[in-house]
């Protein structure tokens, strides 16, 4: 049956047309089931050739949050902040870092990754080079988020798909709709999200698909290629409240910062990341665009939580969660609760 559902998504796809609701409980069932591994391979790049829509993220997206494992947050206020992956500039984990540094100013975060599908380090990968086991089950990533402060919700564990899929999805080496999708799929439904993405032009259609899926505020973020606020150049924002999505751009300048190059931030693997990371939140980084990079976007995720106050006030509320400390606490504290 898979076999046929996936023959005909392939001839759809051929023919430019969108997957449409009525199939697409079904042809993700198929994709989950199948075993054929070229078959799958075919179907994502024919769906990539194409071009991944709005309607498309959505579909899929509904279907994953209504079969979730959820995680059940006591707060009422916290944040995710993730990034799709896919870019081409590979700089290190900013988002795992910024995690623990909005933690250590008082703001939940709860984290949803997996490990690197087209990445040189995923979230999961980099944890686990800081000494934390990030598949645990939902029940301590639920005690992590309500206890600590800050948790990590491992996809394979909230999420029923396929070592199969996940394997092509690795050996294909592009971004698929299923980068696109992960992310707004959190497993604690948590009310702010701070999400990049590796492709300008998905910005909009994410960022309508969360709209229609519900959100309280999130920023759907390109920063000049990088799925994160970029330092180097401008970054195009989705801000959605409720239903309402609102578009614009931005630079470092609206945080007090000073644009400058990404070339110091890249990393090969998730050694090199979590070792950058580290540096970072023992505070070795000082005022460098490694550290600028991790406090900026922890800024813009703190705001989305604390409309109150400044995006400059929330970088310097930032960084002084890396100078005090509370910070790497909060990473011991999940290193200590969940040793790898």
């Amino acid at each position: 049956m898979s076999i046929s559902i996936l023959h005909k998504a392939l001839e759809h796809f051929h023919s430019g047309n969108e997957l449409s609701p009525e199939i697409a409980e079904a042809v993700l069932d198929a994709l989950i089931s199948e075993t054929d591994e070229s078959l799958i391979a075919s179907v994502l790049r024919t769906w990539d050739k194409k071009g991944i829509e709005e309607n498309e993220i959505y579909e899929l997206a509904r279907i994953l949050r209504s079969r979730m494992e959820r995680v059940n947050s006591r707060h009422d206020t916290f944040v995710d902040i993730v990034g799709t992956g896919g870019s081409k500039s590979k700089t290190f984990n900013v988002s795992t870092a910024a995690a623990f540094v909005i933690a250590g100013t008082g703001v939940p975060v709860a984290k949803h990754g997996n490990k690197a599908a087209t990445s040189n380090s995923g979230s999961a990968d980099v944890l686990a080079q800081l000494g934390i086991d990030p598949a645990v089950d939902p029940e301590i990533a639920e005690r992590s988020l309500n206890e600590i402060g800050v948790c990590f919700m491992f996809a394979p564990k909230h999420h029923r798909l396929s070592p199969t899929l996940g394997k092509v999805r690795r050996e294909l080496g592009f971004p698929t709709i299923f980068n696109c999708v992960g992310p707004l799929c959190n497993p604690a439904s948590a009310p702010h999200q701070l999400i990049g993405v590796w492709d300008e032009e998905l910005v909009p259609k994410m960022a309508s698909a969360l709209a229609r899926l519900g959100t309280k505020n999130a920023w759907i973020v390109n920063g000049n290629g990088l799925d994160e606020i970029s330092l180097e150049g401008e970054t195009i924002v989705a801000e959605i409240t409720g239903n309402d999505v609102r578009f614009t751009k931005i630079d470092p300048t609206v945080f007090g910062l000073e644009s400058c190059t990404a070339e110091d931030i890249r990393c090969s693997d998730a050694l090199s990341s979590s070792a950058m990371i580290l540096r970072v939140l023992k505070g070795d980084e000082s005022n460098s665009a490694a550290e600028n990079i991790v406090v900026m976007n922890a800024a813009a995720a703190i705001s989305l939580c604390r409309p109150m106050i400044t995006k400059v006030e929330a970088v310097e509320v930032a960084r002084e969660s890396i100078q005090s400390r509370s910070a790497q606490k909060k990473l011991e504290e999940l290193a200590a609760a969940i040793p790898a």
